[in-house]
């Protein structure tokens, strides 16, 4: 009877755990949680446990959300990925982008690579991070001075802008001041949106 109380709290720990990662956890976190290496391996054998990719399962049957495949990013790169570039347009609700590759922004020395991924490597400060349930998404104007800093068409640019700009979640001064930050031709791309919806609007 022991034994079975210790399966059954092993269990509910690691559940309370992956409840606040979309159902996912790591073999590291396992292990911490009580389940050795060859557990972890009866687990997925018994189907137990569903083995997503190399150290990281999830629980079957757990519901299926939007924002999954972001937490389990964020657990591949063992939480140093943040979400960001046009991906995180797409979290925001900014636009109507729909990028192809899920974009993250991760540390200078980042080495991992994965199918259906696009990483940026540099370093974010805290204030342009935002924290969501099991991942990490960057803030709404780092966002687009990010996009605004690659290829993303002039009319598109300015769609997102509008559309930050209609819920609140920034100013239009309050990207112009950052954007030189981000140099000349990032400020003069934002320049050029805001300039094009001044035209819109005056039609």
């Amino acid at each position: 009877m022991p034994v079975l109380q210790d399966r059954t709290d092993l269990r509910r720990r690691l559940t309370r755990l992956a409840a606040t990662q979309s159902g996912y956890f790591t073999a590291s976190q396992a292990l911490e949680a009580g389940y050795s290496y060859s557990a972890q391996r009866y687990h997925v054998h018994r189907g137990n446990w569903e083995q997503v990719d190399r150290a990281l399962f999830r629980l079957p049957d757990w519901p299926v959300d939007l924002h999954d495949q972001y937490v389990r990013w964020s657990l591949w790169s063992r939480g140093r990925a943040v979400v960001s570039h046009e991906t995180a347009l797409t979290i925001h609700d900014l636009g109507d982008v729909n990028p192809v590759k899920i974009h993250l922004t991760v540390p200078l020395g980042f080495r991992m690579q994965a199918p259906g991924i696009l990483l940026h490597h540099g370093d974010l400060p805290d204030t342009d991070i935002w924290q969501q349930r099991g991942y990490r998404v960057t803030t709404p104007i780092r966002s687009v001075l990010d996009v605004a800093s690659g290829t993303l068409e002039i009319d598109q640019l300015a769609t997102v802008i509008a559309d930050a700009e209609r819920i609140g979640l920034f100013t239009r001064r309050m990207l112009l001041s950052r954007s030189d930050e981000f140099g000349a031709e990032t400020a003069l791309r934002i320049e050029r949106a805001t300039q094009w919806l001044d035209a819109r609007s005056a039609t």
